[in-house]
């Protein structure tokens, strides 16, 4: 059985943030940076890691819902959720985003190395075989490369207000 069966994971909020927490260790920040993101990619290609991982991540669920966020989150971890958005963007608009969020955290970013990093993670999420990067058939696709946060927001609560009065 795969390590990532056995590690303890939590997610403690505090404040509106979210922590997480690995082993003890908030990696709140660390799990968002590109070298995790290209790694994350390459480890979800192997049929136990993912077998491991899916178990645990099912295991989050707990009422009153929750939001998850994640490349299959809609098509293979929680295929029978009630709401599903297939967030997108280009992958230029996302690399800018990216870059300006690297910026703030001071890191030194080269916009066309990562450009190219997002680009070589979609072609390999979206032709893996265990679960390519796919909307589900039944997910919103939403597109915010014009949008800005507020847009997005609102249009995502506006199609699950529409979607939970129906259930």
């Amino acid at each position: 059985m795969p390590l990532a069966a056995h590690l303890d994971v939590r997610f403690i909020s505090t404040d509106g943030n979210l922590e997480v927490v690995l082993e003890g260790e908030d990696v709140s920040s660390e799990i968002r940076t590109q070298e995790v993101a290209n790694a994350a990619s390459k480890v979800a290609a192997f049929p136990r890691v993912r077998e491991a991982l899916l178990r645990r991540q099912r295991a989050f669920r707990e009422l009153p819902g929750l939001i998850a966020d994640g490349r299959d989150m809609g098509t293979v971890v929680f295929p029978d959720a009630p709401v599903k958005i297939f967030l997108d963007a280009s992958a230029d608009e996302r690399a800018h985003r990216r870059m300006r969020q690297l910026q703030e955290k001071g890191f030194d970013v080269n916009f066309e190395r990562l450009l190219s990093e997002i680009k070589e993670r979609d072609d390999r999420d979206r032709n893996r075989a265990v679960a390519p990067l796919v909307p589900a058939a039944d997910a919103l696709v939403l597109d915010s490369t014009e949008l800005n946060i507020e847009q997005v927001i609102e249009k995502a609560l506006q199609y699950a207000r529409e979607k939970l009065a129906v259930a």
